[in-house]
């Protein structure tokens, strides 16, 4: 029989002890080399919030400064609107002298422009609000970055003919002389026909609208037999 190897039959020994701690050595840097990877891909996913906190302040810092340019243009903004305008001097002022200008250099140039508007076209609401929203749409046709040919087209074959038509209609045979202090023009702004009889319809709307509405009341009656006549002519301011 030989001479028995250093580590013995059953494997121990230096050999033996070698081997195991080079096993160990290589888990030990498997488990090094798996450590790197994922700490490299958590540094992969985590770097791009770094920046995150500087990029909530700058758009913080944009968004306010958006809010005070639109608060500080929120004045300027113009408006198209006779009837919406704010109870405001010089805005009512500057909406009419511009309206003015821009009714002679344009709607006025129109025969049938020119021969529709009566001299008292200040003293009609209604007047103004159209002649206000066409020059806002004539505007919108010519001067704006977007202006386009088809809008133009609108202008003059839709536009332009409808207000005619319809301030033709309302004050096309008015004068000055409506409205003096006596005359049929002279009234105060308008108000809703039976607003009296809002809380009652409200009523009967939201709780019992299967059945017939309300009947009107004699006071209500008498107001509106009050408004008929009026707009017949027969009551005068």
């Amino acid at each position: 029989m030989g001479p028995s190897s250093p580590g013995g039959a059953n494997g121990s020994g230096p050999d033996s002890t070698v081997r195991a701690v080079w096993g160990l050595a290589r888990e030990v840097e498997g488990l090094r080399t798996q450590f790197e990877d994922q700490v490299g891909e958590l540094r992969a996913k985590v770097e791009p919030l770094t920046a995150m906190p500087e990029k909530v302040s700058t758009l913080a810092r944009t968004v306010r400064a958006i809010a005070a340019q639109l608060a500080g243009a929120e004045s300027e903004v113009p408006s198209w609107s006779w009837l919406d305008l704010p109870a405001d001097l010089d805005r009512a002022q500057t909406m009419l002298t511009e309206l003015t200008v821009w009714l002679r250099q344009v709607f006025l140039r129109y025969p049938d422009g020119a021969g529709v508007l009566p001299e008292c076209w200040m003293w009609h609401p209604d007047v103004v609000e159209e002649l206000v929203w066409l020059a806002a749409a004539w505007h919108a046709a010519y001067r704006d970055e977007d202006a386009t040919v088809a809008r133009a087209a609108d202008w003059h074959d839709r536009y332009r003919p409808g207000v005619v038509r319809r301030i033709k209609s309302s004050a096309g045979g008015c004068s000055l002389e409506n409205h003096e202090h006596d005359g049929p023009a002279h009234r105060p702004a308008p108000s809703v026909p039976m607003g009296e009889g809002l809380a009652p319809i409200a009523l009967w709307w939201a709780e019992d609208r299967d059945n017939p509405a309300p009947v009107p009341t004699a006071e209500q009656l008498a107001a509106a037999q009050a408004a008929a006549r009026q707009r017949r002519g027969g009551v005068r301011r």
